[in-house]
């Protein structure tokens, strides 16, 4: 019976211990933890290191219930004094924008609390983080007393993305040691 055909490069027609002892010979390349780098670029990528991620989901129906029983004071005890002039603002233009407004910023600020690893306990409170917005429109984290002070004490950094459908906002957040 003859043998199936096989490619005859160079490579494949070495014994297998010399392909295997060739690989272990070749240099690695260390990163400056220690751990072996990307050999594509020859850098670790970017100028931090990941300290945590974060991402919720909301159900903006359940806040639209929350706001229907609470009122206004759910929305107080969630956003900042800034966030909830733009939700006042919002909501007397259009009730479900100021709905979704509150969503995506009660699911950008669940993630942020996750991505730093304290959930909501101090010093992170949902009134002492913000989401703002930079010139370009990009979703920022905007901090406030003593979550500031302790989040620039651990020398951190957060990128936040947020998103809103009919009926849910998703929120994505990483955060890097700088």
């Amino acid at each position: 019976m003859p043998r199936p055909y096989r490619a005859t490069s160079p490579a494949s027609m070495r014994p297998r211990s010399a392909r295997l002892e060739r690989r272990r010979a070749a240099p690695r390349r260390e990163g400056p933890r220690g751990g072996q780098r990307s050999t594509r670029s020859g850098k670790r990528g970017g100028l931090g290191m990941i300290y945590g991620i974060g991402t919720d989901i909301c159900d903006v129906r359940r806040i639209r219930a929350s706001l229907e029983k609470h009122g206004d004071r759910f929305a107080g005890r969630i956003l900042s004094d800034g966030e909830l002039a733009t939700w006042r603002l919002r909501s007397a233009r259009w009730p479900e924008r100021g709905v979704r407004y509150l969503a995506t910023r009660f699911s950008a600020k669940e993630a942020f609390s996750k991505a730093i690893g304290l959930g909501m306990r101090m010093p992170m409170s949902w009134r002492l983080c913000e989401v703002g917005k930079l010139p370009s429109g990009k979703p920022a984290i905007v901090l406030h007393g003593e979550l500031k002070a302790w989040f620039d004490a651990q020398g951190l950094s957060a990128h936040v993305s947020v998103t809103d459908e009919t009926d849910y906002a998703a929120s994505f957040c990483v955060v890097e040691r700088i």
